[in-house]
């Protein structure tokens, strides 16, 4: 007897120990509703305009956001962050997370000028 033969014969004693069951078809369930139509479609309408109540707020759409911060601070920090020649550097970029102390002078260019 090979493989597939032992294992078709298992297979089968295995369904005939836990006994095959069929499910039973019922047909089309009849529906008692105690609500008309014209009952049913405002309601409707409403639950579409409602929106998903189940969903995310990543798909909501743009929220209201009213800021605190005035508007000449944030251009100033903005505009500083810019112009700092170290605000690129990443601590996981160096030996052991710690940027070294060159880096951390305020007197290092990273610009080259060119020599004339």
């Amino acid at each position: 007897m090979n493989a597939s033969k032992i294992l078709a014969a298992a297979a089968l004693s295995l369904l005939a120990a836990a006994g095959a069951h069929a499910e039973t078809y019922d047909g089309v369930h009849v529906v008692n509703s105690s609500v008309s139509r014209a009952e049913v479609a405002p309601q409707a309408v409403a639950a579409a305009r409602a929106g998903n109540e189940y969903s995310d707020a990543a798909s909501a759409g743009a929220q209201a956001f009213t800021s605190t911060a005035n508007r000449a601070t944030v251009q100033a920090e903005a505009v500083a962050k810019a112009h700092d020649p170290l605000q690129s550097l990443d601590r996981r970029a160096f030996y052991r997370d710690e940027v070294p102390q060159a880096y951390k002078k305020p007197s290092v260019s990273f610009t080259r000028q060119a020599g004339l």
